[in-house]
C-alpha cells in the first residue's frame, strides 16, 4: 500500500533529505515549512503519518501536535533538536507516537516511520503458513520447504524471505530490506543485501539464472513474484 507522509520542518535541507529517503522506500511525501502550513496540508491531504519538527515559525510543533490530536488520530513522529527527557515527555504526552532527536540517521527515521505505521494501522492477521507453487514457508515453525523437503536458511535469509513473501508483488528497496533483516541500528552497506539474496536464491530457486520467486526490480531492489498463486496451508 502506498502511504503518504507529511514532513514538517523549517529547514528545507532536512525536508529534502527526509523526502529522499522516504520516497526511496516507496512513500509519497508532502512538505510543509511552518506550523500554519502544516495544519493546512494535514487537514486537506490527510496524510498517513506526520514527521513534525517542534521548533517551527508562526505556530510551533507543540501547538500543531495539540491541535491535530484534538481532531485526528494521524500518527505523529516528533523531530527536534530538543533532547531532554522533559521535552520528550511533553511531546509524547501530547499524543506523539515517537520522538527522534537531531542530528539523526535518515535510515533510522524511515525505520521508525515504518514501525509506527505498523503499530497504528490495523492489518489482517497473516496466515501462519504460505505456499507458492512448490515453496512453503511456515512463519510459526520458522521453516521453509521445497517439494516437501526442508531447506536450511540462515536467520538473515529467512527474515529476507519472510519480508518479501508477506507482501508478494511489492518492490522493496535494499535499504528497507537491510532495515528489516538487520535492524535500523545495523551499520552496513546496502550491497550486503545482494549477497544474502544470491545465497537465498541458490537455496530456493529451481534455476538460478531465471529466478521464479525472488525477482530483481531494476533501480529499486527486490520483490517476491506474485504470479505464483499463494494460499494458506498446513505444514506436516
Amino acid at each position: 500500500m502506498n502511504r503518504t507522509i507529511l514532513v514538517v520542518d523549517d529547514d528545507k535541507k532536512i525536508v529534502e533529505l527526509v523526502t529522499l529517503y522516504l520516497k526511496r522506500d516507496g512513500y509519497s511525501v508532502l512538505a510543509a515549512y511552518n506550523g500554519e502550513e502544516a495544519l493546512d496540508v494535514a487537514r486537506r491531504k490527510q496524510p498517513d503519518l506526520i514527521v513534525l519538527d517542534l521548533l517551527l515559525p508562526e505556530l510551533d510543533g507543540i501547538d500543531v501536535c495539540r491541535l491535530l490530536r484534538a481532531e485526528s488520530k494521524v500518527p505523529i513522529i516528533m523531530l527536534t533538536a530538543r533532547s531532554t527527557d522533559d521535552d520528550k515527555l511533553l511531546g509524547l504526552n501530547l499524543g506523539a507516537d515517537d520522538y527522534v532527536t537531531k542530528p539523526f540517521n535518515p535510515r533510522e527515521l524511515v525505520a521508525r516511520v515504518r514501525a509506527v505505521l505498523r503499530r497504528t494501522s490495523p492489518e489482517e492477521e497473516p496466515p501462519e503458513d504460505m505456499q507458492f507453487d512448490n515453496l512453503v514457508i511456515s512463519f510459526v515453525r520458522h521453516e521453509v520447504l521445497i517439494d516437501g523437503r526442508p531447506v536450511s536458511l540462515t536467520p538473515t535469509e529467512f527474515r529476507l524471505l519472510e519480508t518479501l513473501i508477506r507482501e508478494p508483488g511489492r518492490a522493496f528497496s535494499r535499504s528497507e530490506l537491510l532495515d528489516r533483516a538487520f535492524g535500523y541500528d545495523y551499520v552496513g552497506m546496502e550491497r550486503t543485501v545482494d549477497v544474502h539474496i544470491m545465497n537465498l536464491r541458490r537455496k530456493i530457486e529451481p534455476e538460478l539464472g531465471r529466478p521464479r520467486y525472488v525477482a530483481t526490480v531494476p533501480g529499486v531492489g527486490y520483490r517476491f513474484d506474485s504470479r505464483s498463486a499463494a494460499r494458506g496451508c498446513d505444514v506436516a
